[in-house]
Parts: structure tokens; C-alpha cells; sequence
């Protein structure tokens, strides 16, 4: 597996896991992210070029806006080492989430607060 930015031409593939996911994000933060290093791929291939895109983070500034693994390829470290990855490039990332994620981002250890005290979602910080 390799960790790297997005190219533009993989907005199609990084999409496709993302609605896989069942997450919403506008295809124009996806494709600026790839311009600008923003969105991030793991691939099943151990170079810049080859390799199927396996799971994608989407970063805006330091907030990540969507990350996503193929369902089969779950549970095998790809969603941390796209983490990892954004965190080595900002330094600073954060995140909110649903419960059901939250061991996810324990596991990373972030910093986790409840967004508000009437729903089901958190924040969560990690440097």
C-alpha cells in the first residue's frame, strides 16, 4: 500500500469510494484538493502511478472533510495511514464525526469532545 496525493485524473476513483461510504461531498472539493494536496489516496500499488485506489481522505486546511476505505479492504490500517499521512503534511488535523466512527478516532487518539449536548456527533483533534 502507498500513501499520496491525489491526481487529478483519480477524482472519479477517490469519489467513487467516498460514495461508497455514503458520505456527501461536492466532486469540486475533491478535485481541488487534488490540485492542491488536499486530497489524499492509498493505493494497492507501491508507486506514484500504479495501483487501484483503496481508501481517500479529504482535507480542507486542517479539518478533514471526508475519509473513506473500500468496505472490503476495511480493517487492515489504510483509513490510519491516511491520517498519519495528513498529519505529517499539516500537523494539526480535526475531524467531526458520528458515534460510530468515535472508536476510530480513539484508536488514532485524538482528542474528543461532543459537538453539542443534543446529538450524536463529536470533534475531534489530533497534533
Amino acid at each position: 500500500m502507498h500513501v499520496r496525493t491525489a491526481h487529478p485524473d483519480e477524482v472519479p476513483a477517490v469519489m467513487n469510494v467516498l460514495d461508497g461510504a455514503v458520505l456527501s461531498i461536492a466532486v469540486e472539493t475533491v478535485r481541488a484538493g487534488a490540485e492542491d494536496g488536499g486530497t489524499l489516496v492509498a493505493t494497492s500499488g507501491d508507486s506514484e502511478t500504479d495501483g487501484r485506489v483503496l481508501g481517500a481522505l479529504v482535507v480542507d486546511g486542517t479539518h478533514i472533510e471526508a475519509i473513506a476505505v473500500r468496505r472490503r479492504r476495511r480493517g487492515q490500517g489504510i483509513g490510519t495511514a491516511l491520517v498519519e499521512a495528513a498529519l505529517d503534511r499539516r500537523g494539526r488535523v480535526t475531524a467531526e464525526f458520528d458515534a460510530d466512527v468515535r472508536p476510530f478516532y480513539e484508536q488514532l487518539e485524538f482528542d474528543i469532545e461532543p459537538l453539542d449536548s443534543e446529538s450524536d456527533r463529536f470533534r475531534g483533534v489530533r497534533e
